[in-house]
């Protein structure tokens, strides 16, 4: 249509394996094995007619998963034992080695701070929630932009040795039978970060899978992966995925572009309702909670 001189000189051009069977003098034989292809081709078009196809979610790892219900909101308690979160939250303060003056103070501050059982902020939530996680056995993976000091040098999950640059992760030395930590600093690429951790997700269901965008805002690198994958991937090809996207921002003195995560953005994508309570089979949970406690409760729910 737009390019008819191109289409006729293609058209008029022999094929590549008849030319490539013309110069090394097997024409008959590659006829022979095109006649013999076509009618498989054709043998398994009409096979189509009888075939019925198979559910392919739910299987392998998720083969002990069940779907969601669309008509029930399952209740979950999220709560832990206070003795481990003592010994949980006693450990994240604990390096070993060698740690900034500047995050020494702050793993100081939130040893108080657990000691007291009062003001526990943001971090130390989180870290609960984690670490009680990895003690009942599940594995945790981290990754984004600075994620394991944190945007606002608040989490410090691994610390660096002020001496050789060596790593470490508190939060792995719980327990032997522990699940794992994996704090992932990625490069500044959330489109390609994103689209990994999503596919680290459909094989992980037993594995609480976080990405978290340096400041909210920066999501928007990724859109086309929210977009295509994450608001609708079970929808289309039936795949789950338990990914958690952690958006944080605020007023802060740091200027445009990072004071907004665009909520409307994911309001306009979830498929929840607007005159009843959703069920369990709703697209993506979108929570802007207002205390740590209710971070912790939604870490662990996840």
């Amino acid at each position: 249509m737009t390019q008819p001189l191109m289409y006729k000189a293609i058209e008029s051009s022999p094929s590549i394996p008849n030319r490539y069977a013309s110069r090394v003098g097997c024409s008959e034989l590659a006829e022979e094995i095109q006649q013999k292809y076509s009618e498989y081709l054709n043998h398994c078009l009409k096979e189509t007619d009888h075939y019925q196809s198979q559910e392919g979610h739910l299987k392998g790892y998720w083969s002990n998963m069940n779907w969601a219900s669309g008509t029930e909101l399952t209740s979950w308690d999220t709560g832990c034992n206070m003795d481990l979160l003592k010994y949980v939250g006693g450990k994240s303060c604990e390096s070993s080695v060698s740690v900034h003056a500047k995050v020494a103070k702050i793993l100081e501050e939130r040893r108080k701070r657990l000691e007291e059982g009062t003001s526990l902020d943001w971090a130390t939530a989180e870290a609960l929630a984690v670490g009680s996680m990895l003690m009942q056995g599940f594995g945790v993976r981290l990754s984004g932009q600075d994620v394991g000091r944190g945007t606002f040098s608040h989490r410090h999950f691994s610390v660096t040795d002020q001496a050789d640059e060596s790593i470490d992760i508190p939060l792995n030395r719980l327990s032997p039978q522990q699940g794992s930590l994996e704090v992932v600093n990625s490069l500044l690429s959330e489109e390609a970060v994103l689209g990994f951790e999503y596919g680290h997700s459909l094989c992980s269901p037993n594995q609480l899978v976080i990405w978290e965008a340096q400041f909210g805002d920066f999501f928007n690198g990724a859109q086309v992966i929210i977009d295509t994958f994450i608001s609708s991937g079970e929808a289309k090809w039936l795949l789950q995925s338990g990914l958690v996207m952690l958006l944080p921002h605020g007023y802060d003195g740091a200027g445009p572009e990072h004071s907004s995560c665009r909520l409307e953005r994911f309001l306009q994508m979830t498929n929840s309702g607007v005159d009843a309570p959703d069920s369990d089979s709703v697209n993506m949970w979108i929570v802007n909670p207002t205390t740590p406690a209710q971070y912790f409760h939604l870490l662990r729910q996840q």
